[in-house]
């Protein structure tokens, strides 16, 4: 989106809404409605194996193909994913990450099969996979061969792709899991740091074209409700940016240092209770990135008002659409120049911010910089430590959070009144047709150029090619998504990143209430004959670990021995660990939707091996109606985003315990 001369009227931001599940037809239909009613750009998420690296008939990928996003395997998919869309004259963002690579290879494929010009084609991928090891989980492989696929993209896409943004630098994220303003900008600006000093000791870009890769590098942001602090924290953003651009790599030219980010506001903020409080939380939000001028997203996506309960239909998509028109089109917001150049107030907040990151980018370069600092667990443990913080401050009710912890009265929501209705369900037979048609694809594909494909790919991999033109062959091919991650797999490894818990914090912990839960977990403990032990566990393919973390964070501090292996387990491995270590209790999170196919097979597997008796409980965004299947299916007890007092549930877990147990 180009920017306007001064004083000119500022121009729209580019309006998206994250969208995509159960299937690249479906996705499809969803998109060319969203672009009728006035869209300007789209947002693709793709499901968690697509993420990941798995095709739906991968036991990994089992209840979790199409649930957060549109499974995406070949270059059919893909092309059906955007019929009858134009892909020259479209803006697409692509939330990907470690498959990054794969997902682009796959679309400037198909723009060429419409007949597009890739030097035309204007989009995003979000390509950050530091932010993965740190909140989302989606990384596969160790960071040095991730940050290689990134520079070989970022070169690649300079020469070819000129106009695609080939990374979103995602600090949005790193919110989400706890970040505060410093520590986002500080995150972000060492993941920048580290994919800048990569693509330029590659060789791979002369120095006289470094300016160009610097204006491709975008940002993807979080707004929180504290606006006017969020407001600053942009302002610091562009600040820091220019002078990180400037002095570090030596741009002169100012448009190349023009800090270009597009943002969603924080979804993990809205609330299960009272919903519709979700609604001025957003618009709220929008402010932040979009009243100052000089800091002002040039592309916006939000949320829907029920993104807490479960998957927004259409309608509540359409509703976050028209917020972002009527903020552009019927108010004076984009008619003046920036109204906070020159406020003390503004400028005092900025530099208190800007002092903060600078002081914590100086700590984690002294370490090596950013891929140091996710591989020794530091910057994932002040994250955890952040965020347990925040956690406290709303269960002493020090930060309200309205019609949570403080004004949680309420009158039936006729929003709701439909039930189970007024979110977008998955049809559970969308997985079994994806297993069957990717078998077909198989089958019906020339086999002998596939296998030619990734025998090259493999051995580019083992050398230091650019790997975008074998990837772009393998997509030619047929090969697929789980192929082609498992080919670098072989070459590259797989990784498993610090969790975080041992080393964060437990500052500010002291109280009455947790102190009485430690004496009952101790006692507990004395009558059973040894130290309770809580496997905490991530069955499928949900990243997203901060609620798992938190709860292995207060597990251990009211005294409970606790078992945390990190995310991405089968439920086999879950139960195999839950026998090892012989616990008392197995805690599962799931955020992703596959609840109902994930949890029974951990209670079911427990069974099997003997150890029946061992109570399973679980968290997550869970319906009503799907807790009670679950409670049917022999689940203890079932805490949803309402629940947020861990403490009281951690109380809670220690009655299950004696029940199982028939203590009084």
């Amino acid at each position: 989106m180009p920017y306007p001369a001064d004083r000119e009227r500022d121009r729209p931001w580019v309006m998206r809404t994250y969208a995509g599940h159960s299937s690249a037809a479906a996705s499809n239909a969803l998109y060319r409605r969203n672009l009728a009613k006035g869209q300007t750009g789209l947002s693709v998420a793709f499901d968690l194996p697509t993420q990941t690296g798995y095709d739906p008939d991968d036991e990994l990928a089992k209840g979790e193909v199409g649930k957060v996003g549109v499974p995406i395997s070949h270059i059919g998919d893909m092309r059906q994913l955007f019929d009858q869309i134009p892909l020259g004259g479209a803006n697409t963002s692509m939330t990907i990450n470690a498959t990054a690579m794969w997902l682009l290879a796959l679309y400037v494929t198909v723009a060429e099969e419409q007949g597009a010009d890739p030097s035309a084609l204007a989009g995003t991928t979000q390509n950050d996979i530091i932010k993965e090891y740190l909140s989302r989980g989606t990384y596969v492989f160790p960071p040095g061969p991730s940050l290689r696929l990134i520079t070989d993209m970022v070169a690649w896409t300079v020469s070819n792709v000129p106009k695609w943004n080939p990374i979103n630098i995602c600090s949005y994220h790193l919110q989400e899991v706890g970040a505060t303003p410093a520590q986002e900008v500080a995150y972000a600006m060492c993941t920048a740091i580290a994919v800048l000093d990569s693509v330029r000791d590659s060789g791979q870009v002369p120095q006289e074209k470094f300016g160009d890769v610097v204006a491709r590098i975008s940002f993807f942001v979080n707004a929180g409700v504290r606006f006017i602090e969020e407001m600053c924290k942009m302002r610091a953003f562009a600040q820091l940016w220019d002078e990180i651009t400037r002095e570090r790599y030596g741009v002169e030219n100012p448009k190349h240092r023009r800090f270009r980010y597009g943002v969603q506001v924080n979804s993990l903020g809205l609330t299960e209770a009272q919903p519709e409080n979700n609604v001025q939380r957003i618009v709220l939000e929008m402010l932040a990135v979009s009243l100052s001028r000089n800091a002002r997203a040039r592309a916006i996506q939000l949320p829907a008002w029920n993104e807490a309960l479960g998957l927004p239909r259409p309608w509540d998509q359409q509703w976050a659409l028209r917020m972002q028109q009527v903020l552009a089109y019927e108010t004076d917001l984009l008619e003046y120049d920036d109204i906070f150049d020159g406020s003390p107030v503004i400028e005092a907040k900025v530099d208190e911010i800007l002092a903060g990151a600078r002081e914590e980018i100086d700590r984690v370069q002294a370490m090596g910089g950013a891929v140091a600092a996710v591989e020794s667990g530091y910057m994932k443990s002040q994250l955890v430590s952040s965020l347990a913080d925040r956690r406290r401050r709303v269960e002493s009710g020090e930060e309200i959070v309205v019609g949570v912890n403080k004004f949680d009265t309420t009158e039936p929501s006729p929003l709701q009144a439909e039930g189970a209705n007024a979110i977008e369900t998955i049809d559970p037979i969308v997985e079994m047709h994806a297993v069957e048609a990717i078998q077909q694809w198989r089958a019906n594909r020339d086999n002998t150029a596939v296998t030619e494909a990734l025998d090259a790919l493999r051995e580019a991999a083992k050398t230091d090619q650019n790997l975008v033109e074998v990837t772009l062959a393998c997509a030619r091919a047929g090969v697929t998504t789980g192929e082609w991650s498992q080919a670098l797999r072989e070459t590259f490894g797989e990784y498993r990143a610090p969790t975080g818990v041992s080393g964060a914090s437990a500052s500010g912990e002291a109280g009455s209430e947790i102190a009485r839960v430690r004496d009952r977990v101790r006692a507990t403990g004395e009558e059973i004959g040894e130290r309770l032990r809580m496997l905490v566990g991530k069955p499928g393919l949900d990243g997203h670990s901060n609620g798992a973390e938190q709860v292995a964070v207060r597990a251990r501090d009211v005294g409970f021995e606790v078992v945390y292996q990190g995310i991405r387990l089968t439920p086999s491995q879950i139960v195999a660990a839950a026998v090892q270590e012989d616990v008392h209790v197995v805690g599962l999170s799931i955020l992703s939707g596959s609840h109902l196919e994930v949890v029974p097979a951990v209670v079911d597997g427990l069974r099997a091996a003997g150890a029946g008796d061992i109570p399973v409980i679980v968290g997550g965004i869970i319906p009503p109606d799907d807790a009670a299947k679950l409670r049917d299916r022999g689940v203890a007890r079932v805490f949803t985003p309402k629940d947020y007092e861990l403490t009281e549930i951690m109380d809670e877990i220690v009655t299950v315990i004696r029940e199982v147990r028939s203590l009084p």
